[in-house]
Order: C-alpha cells, then sequence, then structure tokens
C-alpha cells in the first residue's frame, strides 16, 4: 500500500510540473505575441510621425519660399541657402547623445566582457567624410536648382514638376539599392513622368507676366535637374546607410543632416559671395513688400521647415526606404498647388489639373504596389523594404 501511494504522490507531482510547464508555454507564446504587437504599434507610430514631418515641413517651406520671391526676393542664391541653414538648431542633440553615451558607457562597465555583442568594422573617417562631402555637393545643387525654380515658376506647376522626383528615385534605387520593377511601379512611373510633360503644353496666357518664356524654360529645366538630383541623393543616402555607415539609428539621421548640411553651406556660401548677391541682401531686405522684420522671419522659417522635412525624410528612408520617403513626399503633391490658388491666386487651368490627376494617380499605383508587398511579406516589418 505504501508503494502504491509513492506511486500515485510521483505521479501528481509529475502531472503538476507538466501543467506547469504548459503554463508557461502559453505565457511565453502570449510575452511574444505582445511584444510583436507592440513593435508594430511602435513602427507605425514612428511612421506616422515622420510622414507628418515631410508633409507639413515640404509644404510649410514650399510656400514660404514662393512668398519670399513675390514680395520682393530676388537672390537665388539666398532662397538656397535657407534651405539647409537651420541645421544648428540641430546641434544641442549631441548634448543629449553625449551624456547618453556616458550613461551607457557605466552601465557597460559592470558588464562582463565576453557577454557583449562582437561590433561591426566601422568604417574609416576618410571614407565617412568622403560620404558626407558627396552628399553635400548633391544638396547644394539641389537646394540652387529648386531655389532657381521656384523663382521663375508658379509654385503649383512647381510642385507638379516635383513628383518627378519619385520616378527618377526608382530609376536610380534600381541600381543603387536593387528595388524591383513591376507593372504597377512602371505604370507610376509612366504617368509621373506624363504628368510633368504635360507642363510643358501650359499656354503662355497662364505664365506669370512677371516672367518671360525665356526664365519659364530655365526655371523648368532647373526644376526637373532638381528631381533628378533629388532622387540620385535619397537613393544614395540609403546606399551609404546600409552599405557604408551601417548604422540604424536617429543619431544617424542627425549626422547626415547636420555634415551634409555643412558641407553644402559653405559651398554655397562661396556661390552667394562669388556672385556679389550677398551686396544686394540690405537692399533686398529694405524694399521687401511685408517690412524687414517679414523678410527675417520668413527666411528663418524657410530654413525651420526645411529641417523640419529633412528629418522626417531621412526617418522614413531608416525605417523604410529611400522610394518609400519620397512617395510620401508625392502625397503632398495636391496641398500646395490647392493652397497657391487661395494665397498667391494662382489659375488652376485644365492642363495644371489634368497633371495633378496624373501624379496622384502615379501616387496611388505605387501605393498599391506597396500594398501588395506588405500583404506577401512575411517579415515582422509592416512594409517592404523597396
Amino acid at each position: 500500500m505504501e508503494k502504491v501511494e509513492e506511486i500515485q504522490v510521483q505521479l501528481s507531482i509529475r502531472a503538476e510540473e507538466a501543467n506547469e510547464g504548459d503554463s508557461h508555454g502559453h505565457v511565453n507564446e502570449s510575452n511574444q505575441s505582445t511584444s510583436h504587437q507592440t513593435r508594430k504599434q511602435v513602427f507605425w507610430i514612428r511612421i506616422g510621425f515622420y510622414s507628418f514631418l515631410v508633409l507639413s515641413g515640404q509644404a510649410a517651406a514650399t510656400l514660404l519660399g514662393r512668398l519670399y520671391y513675390e514680395k520682393g526676393g530676388k537672390s537665388k542664391w539666398m532662397g538656397s541657402l535657407v534651405q539647409l541653414a537651420g541645421f544648428p538648431i540641430l546641434l544641442p542633440y549631441y548634448l543629449f547623445r553625449k551624456k547618453k553615451y556616458k550613461i551607457e558607457n557605466n552601465h557597460n562597465s559592470y558588464m562582463n566582457t565576453n557577454t557583449l555583442p562582437l561590433q561591426s568594422k566601422k568604417p574609416s573617417m576618410l571614407t565617412v567624410a568622403s560620404v558626407y562631402l558627396v552628399l553635400g555637393l548633391i544638396a547644394a545643387a539641389i537646394c540652387y536648382l529648386y531655389s532657381v525654380g521656384l523663382m521663375y515658376l508658379p509654385v503649383s506647376t512647381y510642385s507638379i514638376i516635383l513628383a518627378s522626383q519619385l520616378a527618377f528615385n526608382a530609376f536610380f534605387s534600381f541600381f543603387l539599392n536593387s528595388h524591383k520593377f513591376t507593372p504597377y511601379i512602371i505604370n507610376s512611373l509612366v504617368l509621373l513622368t506624363i504628368s510633368s510633360v504635360l507642363l510643358v503644353l501650359e499656354p503662355s496666357s497662364q505664365i506669370s507676366s512677371k516672367v518671360s518664356k525665356g526664365k519659364y524654360a530655365i526655371g523648368f529645366v532647373c526644376t526637373v535637374a532638381g528631381s533628378a538630383a533629388y532622387g540620385l541623393g535619397l537613393s544614395l543616402m540609403q546606399y551609404f546607410m546600409n552599405k557604408v555607415l551601417k548604422k540604424e539609428s536617429f543619431s544617424v539621421i542627425i549626422d547626415v543632416i547636420v555634415y551634409q548640411s555643412v558641407v553644402a553651406t559653405v559651398i554655397i556660401l562661396v556661390g552667394l559671395f562669388a556672385s556679389s548677391e550677398w551686396s544686394t541682401l540690405r537692399e533686398e531686405m529694405n524694399e521687401f513688400q511685408l517690412g524687414k522684420v517679414s523678410y527675417v522671419m520668413t527666411l528663418s522659417w524657410i530654413a525651420i521647415t526645411w529641417q523640419v522635412f529633412s528629418i522626417g525624410l531621412l526617418g522614413l528612408i531608416l525605417e523604410v526606404s529611400s522610394l518609400f520617403s519620397n512617395v510620401i513626399s508625392v502625397l503632398g503633391l495636391p496641398i500646395v498647388p490647392i493652397m497657391a490658388v487661395f494665397l498667391f491666386h494662382e489659375k488652376m487651368n485644365g492642363i495644371k489639373a489634368m497633371s495633378m490627376v496624373m501624379a496622384v494617380w502615379g501616387f496611388v499605383s505605387y501605393a498599391y504596389q506597396n500594398y501588395l508587398d506588405n500583404k506577401s511579406s512575411k517579415n515582422d516589418n509592416p512594409i517592404t523594404n523597396g
């Protein structure tokens, strides 16, 4: 009888252990599921935040840039400079990062070095400097070309042409970042290209009386060229961050913005003084139709809003891809032309309306392909890294 009782006790203990094991298994599965859902939610919150910065920053900066020229601004180099000169507002972040770095080092000093993960080989200082030099040169070219375009074109026409950024970005991403072309992507690129080409047919009666046909053509060519340089710049940013810098953090975003802005700002300052436009700035401020204070505030807010846009743009590149960040930028396409009708009394003729519809259609086509990729993807990342 005693042996029977002992056997029963052992069986009951084993049953309890099995039940505890099952319960722990269920708890682990539940925790993993909750953790997965939390990561997805945090991811989408970041995407939403960066998208808001892109859309709001781009619309505000473009409209303020046109306001500068509309009310008496004449300097193309100053219009270029303010697109970059706002980077000092990001410098306090380095104080925060330095403090955080000290705290992490103190924490890691108590850890066993054998448990620390292996660090990947860092690129040389010369390589990193070369990256920022290339990005800075491209950024300076983009800002100058866009400044010329915004000076000579109605802001609605200018904004619609910017949709061609997506086509150029996809083209360069195909070679640099192995982006695949699908029927929907090709359809999107064709529509965006036709959208820009249609604006060449805009009747001369719709062109501002302040701008000659020759200057309008220069503005059109410079905006298209700026869009091509912009698409190349975004693709190179993604390539450099993934293949050269090999880092994925918010610090990388700030570093890229600040260092490329330093290089580009120096280049544009050289252009500003070499062209002698700096000598006319005081006169320009005195003749600004809204007054001296408004002149300074307009340029200051252009600089700030472009930095807001840059943070959002590079955040989307880091989280998803350069092409996706450009798609979000194109999503804000209808905002500027519609607001320009009310703020600057620009006319929305049939060609502009058709061009805008085709640009939005091109965006929808790309967005649908992105939805298909998302649906078929088995990765944790809800958006396919194109």
